[in-house]
């Protein structure tokens, strides 16, 4: 559903700083710099943002919004949640089970020295779930079939009635 998210801050390379340890540690890396306005994360492609707002006011934290990356393991969780506190974040939730969010989500908060609250969760529920809603192969490939066939058989149909006038 999302193609990326940026997030405004006030000090692009003091974020960074701070970014690249944290994001690094759930295997997140910078790859795009565009200095000294922003800086993407991702794996192949840059999936979150940090930058200087492009209105050039101040940046300001969104009330309500927070920013959850995907987690590998607990010891990713854990290692997202110290290294922020390390590297001048503030603790929001210790990285730990979150049961009023699921039997197995398990998940970190923090907020970024900028204010922005951040998110670490390993939910193997929520893996689970988005592999029961993808097609099967066969099915994929029902689909293929069905898009490939040439609709050929309005073409007759216009043939034939032309004929009988």
């Amino acid at each position: 559903m999302l193609h990326h998210v940026s997030i405004g801050v006030a000090d692009v390379m003091r974020a960074a700083a701070f970014y690249d340890k944290v994001l690094g540690a759930l295997g997140y890396r910078r790859v795009m710099e565009v200095l000294p306005y922003a800086i993407g994360y991702g794996n192949s492609m840059p999936e979150f943002w940090i930058g200087m707002p492009a209105n050039q006011a101040p940046a300001t934290v969104g009330n309500g919004v927070h920013i959850c990356f995907k987690a590998s393991s607990k010891e990713e969780v854990h290692a997202f949640h110290h290294l922020a506190l390390q590297g001048g974040g503030t603790d929001e939730g210790a990285a730990g089970p979150r049961p009023d969010y699921g039997p197995d989500y398990y998940a970190a908060f923090v907020r970024d020295p900028d204010g922005n609250k951040l998110e670490a969760v390993l939910a193997p529920e929520v893996i689970a779930l988005a592999r029961e809603r993808r097609p099967s192969a066969k099915a994929k490939a029902k689909t293929a079939r069905k898009t490939a066939r040439p609709k050929s058989k309005p073409a007759k149909k216009a043939r034939k009635k032309s004929r009988r006038r």
